[in-house]
């Protein structure tokens, strides 16, 4: 038999995985716990009892698969023997023991003493009742002691006039959640509302949350939720005005006209009320706009709550921890929970350093038949919906929907936990639907049983209310009157919506300053240049480190040449350029945080914004710890996920304008694993809900040999989510377009876009695709004078050749394929004949940019656009129909000749020599003829 040698102590998952070294802004580590360890007459007792123990810790794990959660009572149940204590030797049920270490029915060391019989009644009240427990799977002992002592331990019930109050404010709620959707279903009979019928325990479940909260202390709450009950928690929770709903399902704006936005349907509509649950007790709960992709919606969520909290970040106080004061809330159905890949993406962020927020409070609402009308059986190979919660071991609480005083109960107990351990936890709050996935559905056709059984049963607002008028807590009168005095005021209200009229809160808080980009305030071409000065000390600061740091010996070359090229003040490569935009923003009192994997160094080991101490692995970031900037710099090198954390700095560009959100994919085509948020936010967002987000979407490409993958940034797919328009309109509306792509060639070109994202005084997505071979590439370096005041991002470079008088043919090229053109015409002594016009900014499309410099070239007969890109690929289709208008505001009889790779499947061919084949191609056929 092993026996462990004295001295020694067994190290637990924690210690055994990598520890903690970075240390740098915006790092958060998770907090650590531990309660009171077993005492030795415990521990004592444990062994002396071993029956009981094995018996008592089986319940508490196994209880949940025989507890009656299920207001169907179709949840297929198993005979659990290991709830049977005679299978542990005991069986008499008069047998006392000592308890002391083993049931936690109160604190202290003194012996208590209980029979078998009283044991088994009190554990399984607990863990065999209408709510089940699930958080023996965790691996903390500390969480399974806390869970233990919470629920076991006997408290002393609430005063009975809170009682009453309580019981009181739950018929009132899910009283008025009825009347809500009947109002609804009289007046707008074939309106798919995705009604809360079945599901109205819901709601209270969400007031005790928020309740809770508020008396926490938590003063801000971002909501997260898909359309099932939405309409209903909005207009009563959340106070919406139902006017304005009823406004919005005749066919109105829920937003002022005049602002040019198209809207959203109405199971997306948000609300930011804040709630006072007396006296200072009030918490702020903003609902977030969602897409009708389920659970999309969740790491945007996740992304706002942590940059509610940033000031934290800066400035760490005491008695202030993430957590405290913001907190997220996740509404989920089981069908998605259970679905969606990205709900797994955003439970593995959330205890990270730098993406945790303080804990989530999920709540999935389970309506047993999900999805449409599948059955769980086809939707999941897990029991429960919530399992996938185990990979982070989330407790979960199982609560039975027709009892909604235990459904406050099992919001109560998650929230402690939440707020100990500022972790996620889970409640599967169990349901059903009395209609189909919306009202217009027939859900019989495929669970005709269950569909028997649910309209023959009253509904959960009337079972509690004959329950309450029965233990004389209300009367059958004041039930009524809470009925009507709500149905009166749906009527005041839907005659009040033929007035209703929709006014903007578009620019509060930090936002006071932004302006809606379509408006003539809005400052399109800001200064970005700045003094020579002050590059120069960013630059040499961005690779300083204190006396005793030892980094890479590999590295030394990287501080030694950015130095040197910041001395010279030419031949700076984009790395330099790149933290020189981010150390002047961050002395002008800016943030800046950049996301990804991997992003501190740089997937090409070319930024290095961060060094790791070689022997202790210390981490620092230079621009943060030698500028002495009041901004700050987060490096979140971030889990192996794209979805959840693109939808992570969303939420967080949502939160913050004067903070530079930006999301570095690996490779280009890596965004395409977050299509989702880029369809649904990045480029909709603002037409859809007034959300703008200054986000930057930094794409690695280039076709250089490395096959189909890893090639393209897939431009085009971009290019055609821009609402672009085809032809040049004179109006401010007109440059208003929802996201801005570009193609930059070189440094400067880059410093001048970063530093615009927040110089304008509105907010826009900026999708750059990033280059890889031009990081080091000396011809596409820059100069310190590129970077000085009135200089700025040009969106068409002309050719430096100069040779606008003699040009024969014009090149139009994006990104890295201008060096390679320049390198052929060099060798083909043809640089008199051919310019080569860079188009650096792709959408808005720079129609009079474009005609202005090709106006100059005054014997150009021929215009082609080169790329190397297949031909349905790449910018070629959106630049080809919007050039037609500048040549013939050119007078030019021509039309755009396209030169590049014919159309393919793929990005670029897997065979080395073919590739090499087709790229001699673009590049030397570009000079054919001449």
């Amino acid at each position: 038999m092993y026996r462990r040698p004295p001295g020694t102590r067994l190290l637990g998952l924690r210690a055994s995985g990598r520890q903690y070294h970075d240390e740098s802004f915006g790092f958060r580590k998770p907090r650590d716990f531990m309660l009171p360890d077993y005492s030795t007459s415990q521990l004592q007792n444990r062994v002396e009892n071993a029956p009981l123990l094995r018996y008592v810790d089986s319940l508490r794990t196994h209880g949940h698969r025989a507890a009656r959660i299920d207001p169907l009572d179709l949840l297929q149940r198993d005979d659990v023997d290991a709830l049977d204590p005679t299978r542990y030797g005991l069986s008499d049920d008069s047998q006392t023991y000592d308890i002391n270490g083993i049931v936690w029915t109160k604190t202290g060391e003194e012996e208590e003493h209980w029979t078998l019989h009283d044991i088994t009644n009190h554990l399984r009240s607990v863990y065999v009742g209408r709510i089940a427990y699930e958080y023996m799977h965790s691996p903390s002992k500390t969480e399974r002691l806390w869970f233990s002592h919470m629920l076991e331990t006997r408290s002393a019930p609430p005063e009975e006039e809170e009682q009453r109050r309580r019981k009181a404010r739950i018929h009132a709620l899910l009283a008025q959640s009825e009347t809500f959707d009947q109002f609804l279903q009289l007046k707008f009979p074939n309106l798919k509302r995705y009604g809360l019928e079945g599901g109205e325990s819901m709601i209270p479940a969400l007031d005790a949350l928020f309740s809770s909260a508020a008396q926490a202390g938590v003063q801000q709450i971002i909501l997260a939720m898909p359309h099932r009950g939405r309409l209903n928690l909005l207009t009563g929770l959340l106070e919406y005005s139902p006017a304005a709903l009823f406004h919005k399902i005749k066919g109105g704006f829920e937003i002022p006209e005049d602002l040019g936005a198209v809207g959203d349907v109405i199971s997306h509509l948000v609300a930011s009320p804040t709630l006072d649950y007396g006296g200072s007790e009030r918490v702020k709960v903003s609902l977030l706009p969602n897409p009708s992709h389920l659970e999309a919606i969740n790491p945007v969520a996740l992304g706002k709550t942590r940059a509610k909290q940033y000031s934290l970040l800066k400035t760490s106080p005491d008695d202030c921890r993430l957590g405290d004061r913001a907190m997220c809330v996740q509404l989920h159905g089981d069908a998605s929970f259970t679905g969606q890949g990205v709900v797994m993406e955003g439970l593995g962020l959330s205890n990270l350093p730098h993406f945790t927020s303080g804990g989530s409070v999920h709540v999935v609402v389970l309506f047993r038949s999900i999805g449409y009308t599948t059955p769980a059986s086809s939707a999941r190979s897990s029991l429960y919906c919530s399992d996938i919660g185990k990979m982070i071991n989330a407790p979960v609480l199982h609560v039975n929907g027709d009892y909604p005083e235990d459904v406050a109960r099992a919001v109560d107990v998650a929230f402690k936990y939440r707020n100990y351990f500022r972790k996620d936890v889970i409640i599967d709050l169990l349901v059903y639907r009395r209609w189909g996935h919306n009202e217009l559905d027939e859900p019989a056709f495929t669970q005709p049983v269950m569909y028997d059984q649910i309209r023959s049963r009253k509904s959960v607002p009337t079972l509690y209310e004959e329950k309450l008028i029965s233990d004389g807590i209300i009367t059958s009168e004041s039930a009524v009157s809470v009925r009507e005095a709500y149905k009166a005021h749906l009527e005041d209200q839907l005659a009040k919506s033929t007035s209703y009229t929709p006014s903007p809160t578009l620019f509060q808080g930090q936002w006071e300053n932004i302006v809606w980009p379509a408006s003539a305030d809005a400052l399109r071409a800001p200064e970005t240049g700045v003094e020579r000065g002050i590059l120069e000390k960013v630059g040499k600061a961005s690779v300083t480190v204190p006396e005793g740091f030892e980094i890479h010996p590999r590295l030394h070359r990287h501080v030694k040449r950015r130095i040197q090229t910041v001395e010279k003040g030419a031949g700076l490569d984009w790395a330099t350029a790149e933290a020189m935009a981010f150390g002047s923003l961050l002395l002008e009192g800016c943030d800046i945080r950049i996301s990804g994997q991997d992003v501190g160094r740089g997937t090409f080991s070319q930024r290095h914004a961060m060094f790791v101490d070689q022997k202790t692995e210390a981490v620092i970031v230079p621009l943060n710890a030698e500028l002495g900037a009041s901004g700050r710099l987060e490096l979140a090198n971030s889990s192996l996920s794209e979805m959840a954390v693109l939808g992570f700095e969303v939420g967080v560009s949502w939160e913050r304008p004067n903070l530079l959100p930006i999301w570095e994919a690996q490779f280009g085509d890596f965004f395409n694993g977050a299509q989702i948020i880029i369809d649904t936010f990045i480029s909709s967002a603002e037409t859809k809900w007034l959300k703008q987000s200054g986000i930057v979407l930094l794409l690695p490409h280039g076709l250089d040999g490395a096959g189909p993958e890893h090639s393209s940034s897939r431009i085009e797919r971009m290019l055609q989510l821009t609402n672009d328009p085809f032809i040049p309109e004179d109006t401010a509306a007109s440059s208003n377009v929802n996201m801005h792509v570009v193609f930059p060639t070189t440094p400067a070109q880059y410093f001048h876009l970063l530093r615009r994202q927040l110089k304008r005084n509105f907010r826009k997505p900026l999708i750059v695709a990033a280059p890889k071979g031009l990081l080091r590439l000396p011809a596409a370096s820059s100069s310190l004078s590129e970077l000085e005041p009135s200089t700025a991002f040009q969106p068409v470079l002309a050719d430096p050749q100069g040779n606008t008088g003699s040009a024969e043919r014009i090149l139009l090229v994006s990104g890295k394929l201008y060096y390679d053109l320049v390198d052929e015409r060099k060798a083909r002594k043809l640089e008199d004949r051919v310019a080569i016009v860079r188009v650096e900014e792709l959408c808005p499309f720079p129609f009079h940019e474009l005609r202005a410099a090709l106006a100059t070239y005054t014997r150009a007969g021929e215009f082609w656009w080169v790329q190397e890109e297949p031909r349905n690929q790449g910018a070629y289709a959106h630049v080809a129909a919007r050039f037609e208008w500048v040549l013939e505001a050119l007078g030019k009889q021509q039309r755009l000749v396209y030169h590049g790779r014919k159309e393919e499947a793929v990005p670029a061919p897997g065979v080395g020599k073919l590739y090499r084949v087709q790229q001699d191609q673009v590049r030397k056929g570009a000079f054919e003829g001449l």
